[in-house]
């Protein structure tokens, strides 16, 4: 009696498996940017949350200030990936329907 069953468990697995490479694909492909000190940096990651560039002003350098534009690079760099991890967020719940499943990023 499971037989049956089972099988059907199994495709309708391998078709959420399939949506779910297809998402982690599409992620990699997306861009999040953010920027601080009024654009002297910008940091841009992609959708799995790895920074894919940063972007730093001449006007942001200031030897005599390093501390400023160290400030300026994290600040840039978190909000970044912040934005990418909400993406990530967006776009699991909308594979899952509303539903949090433990290890899909949510």
């Amino acid at each position: 009696m499971l037989g049956p069953m089972k099988g059907g468990l199994e495709k309708l697995m391998a078709q959420q498996l399939e949506k779910l490479q297809r998402m982690q694909e599409e992620l990699a492909t997306e861009r999040v940017e953010a920027s601080a000190g009024g654009g002297m940096v910008t940091a841009a990651a992609n959708g799995m949350g790895e920074l894919v560039e940063l972007h730093i002003s001449p006007q942001a350098v200031d030897p005599e200030d390093v501390e400023m534009l160290q400030d300026l690079v994290l600040a840039a760099v978190r909000e970044a990936l912040e934005r990418a991890r909400e993406l990530q967020q967006k776009k699991t719940m909308e594979l899952t329907g509303g539903l949090k499943l433990p290890g899909l990023g949510c």
